[in-house]
């Protein structure tokens, strides 16, 4: 039973670890088609980000970053990419809530 246990925990660890590398990775990929050149601390914060959910609060400053190159509307749609890859990979209490105000 603890083989199994362990088996199970270790792919866990090595989803989490995965996720936090593809989701760094999306957000620095929009960080350096768009933003890197008007917020360059925004890059550094993203690549030494040390878990899921410092990623998680780099969202607003990510999509300032995209608004101030590509407007809102289009860092609004880039940012519903990358929220959407977090889902199943924060604590409960982290995750997105609907709006009341609506899109």
């Amino acid at each position: 039973m603890q083989s199994l246990l362990s088996k199970s925990s270790g792919q866990e660890s090595q989803n989490a670890i995965e996720a936090l590398a593809d989701i760094r990775q999306a957000m620095l990929d929009e960080l350096a088609i768009c933003a890197y050149r008007i917020n360059p601390v925004v890059q550094t914060r993203v690549s030494d980000a040390a878990d899921i959910q410092d990623l998680w609060y780099l969202r607003g400053d990510l999509m300032a970053a995209i608004a101030a190159t590509d407007g809102e509307a289009a860092a609004k749609r880039k940012m519903a990419h990358i929220s959407n890859m977090f889902r199943g990979q924060l604590p409960r209490g982290l995750s997105s809530r609907p709006s009341p105000l609506g899109d």
